[in-house]
């Protein structure tokens, strides 16, 4: 089969590899789509913790084209969504559910082969099949959508919260819809990014800009969350927060990106630093919530291309064009 294949720190080719055997629980999955994300870069560029070569690609969706020996609960033909995460289910934080936390993390795409290509086999229990009316392309966005349902479990929130988001790319659009979902008082985006605010508008919000310091809210946020992984965005925000509010960290910045903080502050306004780590209980919630519409596809999703494109799909996400790039094998 055809895949594609990161070699080397900033090295990606188009090969022929063999084709995958499934384990007696996995099951192999024909990929419709999968979409490009900023960990692909952060692993074309060797800021991620997975060995070379590796097959990227942990945002995909697809059939069902061969079952293991010991595996019964899907069938051949099934169209699935598949969630990445691979853990071990035995160290200290998998058996206190913390799962995403695993001493032994994985995740297809990042450590075992991805899904930029024709086949992928999968743990069949980390399959969910959609239902008919779903487009199995669209569907890809089901994964990025679990990321965000897990950051809201993390912050828990409270009707009517004032919410700024850092960043208007496929994860803040994201976070931005499920924040009205929630009942927020108000949704601001910012983003230095012109394009990227017009989709926000789109999507509909409170206000947006280039620079927080054209909002106004006297007081800070109630919850602000940066879903850039920019170091200038997530030094101004955490500046941003209000008494009592909270600050996720959801984007995922660069290993090195270190930026100060007030403690005094944080003590004082007694304001919450957290973060939100991949999907942990949230990819089934995801797949239902994508059922319901809580995201159009249509405006996430800006470019197809195809496999042979992948080098320049993700030139072009890198350099900040469109929005959710998808490579439909």
């Amino acid at each position: 089969m055809k895949a594609a294949v990161i070699t080397s720190i900033g090295h990606v080719s188009i090969e022929t590899v063999e084709d995958p055997t499934p384990k007696s629980r996995e099951v192999v999955v024909r990929v419709a789509a999968c979409g490009i994300c900023g960990t692909d870069l952060h692993i074309l560029h060797g800021e991620m913790s997975g060995k070379f070569p590796i097959t990227p690609g942990h945002e995909f969706a697809g059939e069902v084209v061969a079952l293991g020996t010991d595996y019964t609960s899907l069938k051949v033909g099934d169209r699935v969504a598949v969630d990445p995460s691979l853990y071990c289910f035995d160290c200290y934080y998998c058996k206190i559910g913390r799962n995403n936390l695993c001493e032994r993390w994985g995740a297809i795409g990042v450590t075992n082969p991805g899904g930029v290509a024709e086949y992928v086999a999968v743990p069949g229990a980390n399959c969910v099949v959609l239902p008919d009316f779903v487009r199995i392309e669209d569907a890809a966005l089901i994964e990025p959508l679990s990321c965000a349902v897990r950051g809201f479990d993390i912050l828990q929130e409270r009707l009517a919260s004032s919410v700024l988001i850092y960043g208007a790319g496929t994860m803040g659009l994201m976070m931005l819809e499920l924040a009205k979902s929630a009942g927020s008082s108000t949704v601001d985006v910012v983003d230095p990014n012109a394009d990227r605010l017009e989709t926000a508008k789109i999507l509909g919000l409170s206000s947006s800009a280039r620079s927080a310091d054209e909002l106004e809210m006297p007081r800070g946020w109630d919850i602000v969350i940066d879903a850039s992984g920019n170091e200038s965005a997530i030094r101004d925000g955490l500046d941003r927060v209000g008494p009592g509010g909270i600050f996720l960290q959801f984007g995922v910045a660069d290993s090195h990106t270190r930026v100060e903080i007030d403690p005094f502050r944080i003590y004082n306004k007694e304001i919450t630093i957290t973060g939100s780590m991949a999907v942990l209980h949230s990819f089934g919630r995801a797949a239902e919530l994508f059922a319901k519409g809580v995201i159009d596809p249509d405006i996430f999703i800006s470019d197809r291309m195809s496999l042979d494109e992948f080098p320049r799909a993700l030139e072009e996400f890198e350099a900040g064009k469109g929005r959710k790039y998808q490579i439909t094998p």
